[in-house]
């Protein structure tokens, strides 16, 4: 777990603009944060994302958190969408979140031994 002034720094790094799901965005990742996803380690998956995202400085990409995806025996659940085309991926950890950043959002290659469902 992180400090409370990182876990400050990214929940304002949330607000800022950049990171606002908006028309502008052409990569958005949602992480499922119904009970079951937070029950699971969505959490800890979510502010995974979101350090790897600063770290790496990929502004163009939005991060935001929903509800039950339906899915709740495969949580956590992320959705990676790129130009319109989603992808969701089941039993994310913490180090699969960072993995999923690297190759899905920065080489643009989905994982798809974790991807459940793709449109």
């Amino acid at each position: 777990m992180k400090s409370l002034a990182g876990l400050r720094a990214i929940r304002e790094s949330m607000h800022q603009p950049s990171n606002r799901l908006n028309n502008e965005t052409t990569t958005r990742i949602m992480v499922g944060m119904g009970t079951c996803g937070i029950a699971a380690g969505a959490r800890t998956v979510l502010l995974t994302v979101m350090e790897e995202l600063a770290t790496r400085n990929l502004q163009h990409v939005a991060v935001a958190q929903t509800g039950c995806m339906g899915m709740c025996e495969k949580e956590p659940l992320v959705e990676i969408e790129v130009d319109g085309q989603k992808t969701t991926y089941a039993y994310i950890n913490a180090d699969k979140a960072r993995k999923i950043v690297l190759e899905h959002i920065v080489n643009g290659s989905p994982i798809t031994e974790w991807v459940v469902t793709k449109s």
